[in-house]
């Protein structure tokens, strides 16, 4: 029973800390709504989901082999990251109306943790600590502990955004809020360079 709270603890400390996924559910929750916003919630959940199932699976050692391909996602995330800002910058600021591309998708959220190095090194640093031994089953039950809280963690930063919905009622504000939620992103890609680097 001690190793799954452990593993809980470990899946809730890197799921709910600040991070571009949960940044970008806040601003999501906020412009779209908290229904709208769980698609973005559940793609964001399954992808990671399924790359830290890969990951216990053995792309951990393809990465050791060709560290380039780490370089490579950390720069990919990095570009993904500032794109989402740039788009948040440059929002109109109506509720709700952003166009059918701005809207909370599940590909999008799932894509964002593919291309997120805290989710690469979440992923590494619980398959060292917790299935280090490779072994499959305990391998999919932390895969459905993270999952569950994964989804939970997510999933409060969007309600909170919907939340914050009720202060933003005019496009002023909630273009306020877009360049805010934008400048983090961009200081999540820069520290991100500078862990990766």
């Amino acid at each position: 029973m001690t190793l799954y709270l452990s593993m809980a603890a470990f899946a809730l400390a890197s799921s709910i800390t600040p991070g571009p996924v949960n940044i970008v559910a806040l601003s999501s929750g906020a412009q779209f709504g908290f229904n709208a916003s769980l698609r973005h919630v559940t793609g964001a959940t399954l992808g990671f989901t399924l790359l830290l199932m890969l990951v216990g699976l053995g792309v951990h050692e393809i990465l050791s082999l060709w560290p380039g391909l780490t370089t490579a996602i950390l720069w990919a995330g990095v570009v993904f990251l500032l794109y989402m800002a740039y788009q948040l910058a440059t929002d109109n600021g109506q509720l709700g109306q952003g166009g059918q591309q701005n809207e909370p998708s599940y590909w999008y959220g799932a894509l964002l943790q593919w291309l997120n190095p805290k989710a690469w090194l979440a992923s590494i640093a619980s398959m060292g600590a917790f299935v280090g031994d490779g072994e499959i089953l305990l391998l999919w039950q932390f895969a459905v502990i993270y999952f569950v809280i994964c989804y939970a963690s997510v999933a409060s930063w969007a309600y909170a955004g919907a939340m914050l919905s009720r202060l933003l009622q005019s496009p002023r504000n909630v273009r306020r809020f877009n360049r805010l939620m934008a400048l983090l992103l961009v200081l999540s890609a820069y520290y991100l360079l500078l862990e990766g680097v």
